[in-house]
Parts: structure tokens; C-alpha cells; sequence
């Protein structure tokens, strides 16, 4: 084992990994809901040692490298690329829709900054591969609400979608002036088992399910009704992986996929886990929330990512909710 100390930011600190370094992956923003999924299934794939987890704040990550890293500190990243020869990165870090309304220049900063430092080292072809997630934030009150197709009105009416527009117009930019291999999916909101909610709209989806094992009853921010596409982390982490393994040529879009996934209400999913768990309750008190869900579509059609790089759904709402109870069990 290697012992090295880092300085990428404030303070030292060590990590220990074996020193199987060429053609390394970095993952940015480890420390959140699709991070920590993600590194997990990353390194099955690839081993332990060829996946680095990293995130503004210490990471208690027992099974493969770790570093602290600042999204923002574009020379701590490029020193990071630079020692462990990445050439695979997943960034993730960002500010989530109902936190980026509370913190709008911070998190416009954050979002844009961060996937510019990404971008130029891709440019420099310091790197060879990214991944960015984008999201149905970027869709607003006149986007078709059903079904809502690939190329459409794009219209976001919160700051995390403002900003996740402009990212996927900059990845296309930088793929098209600078050969930048960028790839990137529009999540819907993503439901899993092995984190907490993060501060998105569609989180009542993963905490519903808390709550229903550990009060028996849930306070909901949205609408009975309120119908949003959303997706099992199990499959968002299966069409992340399956992307950046499709052949280049075969990315035919260069500014974010649709990915579709299972479209419900709380309503609908409450009816479900209420057949687990007869004696669960809801109820409903709509705040500042309902005003950002009411601006994003009901369901997506993501043909385009079926046919270029054969993208299938495999968990739909009985069997998310099922699974997620038993885990959480």
C-alpha cells in the first residue's frame, strides 16, 4: 500500500490505495445520492482501486481511494487528474432545485463553474471521457407535459434549471467546437434506498418511504395529484454506466438525453406502499414546491436514448416500491 498526503485543500490528509493508477476514474460530488450509488457500482465493474470518490467534505469511503476536492478549485482538480491519470470523469456536484431557490447566485455559481472546470480540462485533452447529469428542470410551464419528446420548448422556471439548460448547451458547444467527449441524461427524480433526500422537488419520493417505516405517516409538500416522471436509482445508475460505455459514434446527442422512467402521484405511490403497510397515512400540505413541480412534465418519451444506445427500464412502481421497502426494512 502507498501513503500519500494530499493538500487540495485547506488541510492535509491521507489516503491509502494500491498504486494501479493508469486510466483511473474520478467521481465529483461522491458524497450525494447518485455519487455514492454510482462509485459503488463503478468499482464491481472496475475494481476498488480504479474509481477515486471525492467531495467538498471528508468521505468515509472504506472501499477503494478517496480524496477531498472542491468542485470550484479548478488547480485542485487539475492536480488531481494529473496525479492519479484520470481519464474518466463523472461530475456531479451541484445544488439541487429546492436548495438552489434558497441560494441562487451560490448555486449558479457551483453548477456553471464547476462543469466549466470539467470541460476545459476535456478540451486541454487532459481527460477523455465526461459525464454530466442535466435534468427535467430544464423543461417549464409551456413544455408539452405528456410525453414530453427529446427536442422541445425548454422553458425552466427555477435556478437549477436555468442552469442545467445552459450546461447542456455548453457541453453540445465544447463537443462540437473542441471534440470534447461529453455525455449526458436528463434524470428524473431518482428514488433510492441507500441515502436521504437531498433538497430536490421530487424527494418526497424517497422520504415517503422513511416515514412510513418509522412514524407510520407522511406530511406531504406536494399535491395528491401531482403526477412527475421518476426513476428507481437502480436503473438511473444502469443508464449512466451503459452511456458511457455506448461507442462514441453511437451519441448522436451532445446536450442531454430524455430518460424516462415510472410516472406517479403521491397519491399513487401512498396506494402502494399502503398494501405493505396497511396502517400508513398521508397527508397533504403543498408549499413552495408544488409551484416547481407544476412547471415539469408528467412523463418523458426518451425514444432517442432507446435507439442509440439501447436504453430499457426495467423497475416500474410495484416493483421500486417493494424493493425499496425491503432494503429499508
Amino acid at each position: 500500500m502507498t501513503f500519500i498526503i494530499l493538500k487540495l485543500t485547506s488541510f492535509p490528509f491521507f489516503i491509502t490505495f494500491e498504486s494501479k493508477l493508469n486510466g483511473m476514474i474520478l467521481v465529483i460530488g461522491s458524497g450525494g445520492q447518485v455519487g455514492q450509488e454510482l462509485v459503488s457500482k463503478l468499482r464491481q465493474k472496475h475494481g476498488n482501486d480504479a474509481v477515486i470518490s471525492s467531495d467538498i467534505s471528508p468521505l468515509k469511503d472504506e472501499d477503494g481511494p478517496s480524496i477531498q476536492l472542491d468542485a470550484l478549485d479548478k488547480a485542485a482538480i487539475e492536480d488531481s487528474i494529473s496525479r492519479y491519470k484520470i481519464k474518466t470523469v463523472y461530475h456531479l456536484a451541484a445544488l439541487l432545485s429546492a436548495n438552489a431557490e434558497k441560494q441562487i447566485h451560490f448555486a449558479w455559481k457551483l453548477n456553471m463553474e464547476s462543469l466549466f472546470n470539467v470541460l476545459e480540462l476535456g478540451k486541454e485533452g487532459r481527460i477523455d471521457q465526461i459525464f454530466w447529469p442535466s435534468s427535467i428542470a430544464v423543461f417549464g410551464p409551456t413544455t408539452p407535459k405528456t410525453n414530453t419528446p427529446q427536442d422541445t420548448v425548454t422553458d425552466p422556471t427555477t435556478v437549477y434549471g436555468i442552469s442545467k439548460l445552459a450546461g447542456e448547451r455548453w457541453c453540445e458547444y465544447y463537443a462540437n467546437n473542441f471534440n470534447v467527449d461529453v455525455r449526458s441524461i436528463r434524470y428524473p427524480g431518482l428514488i433510492g434506498y441507500k441515502s436521504m433526500p437531498g433538497g430536490g422537488t421530487t424527494d418526497y419520493a424517497v422520504d415517503i418511504f422513511h416515514k412510513a417505516l418509522s412514524d407510520g405517516k407522511y406530511i406531504c409538500f406536494l399535491k395528491a395529484d401531482t403526477k412527475l416522471p421518476m426513476m428507481y436509482m437502480e436503473d438511473a445508475i444502469r443508464a449512466t454506466i451503459e452511456i458511457m460505455e455506448a461507442p462514441k459514434d453511437s451519441i448522436r446527442i451532445r446536450s442531454s438525453y430524455n430518460l424516462a422512467g415510472i410516472s406517479f402521484s403521491p397519491e399513487e405511490i401512498a396506494t402502494i406502499i399502503q398494501r405493505q403497510l396497511p396502517q400508513f397515512e398521508i397527508e397533504y400540505a403543498p408549499d413552495f414546491r408544488q409551484k416547481i413541480a407544476e412547471s415539469w412534465p408528467q412523463s418523458i418519451n426518451d425514444n432517442a436514448a432507446q435507439k442509440d444506445w439501447n436504453w430499457q427500464l426495467e423497475y416500474n412502481l410495484d416493483k421500486m416500491c417493494k424493493d425499496m421497502l425491503w432494503h429499508l426494512k
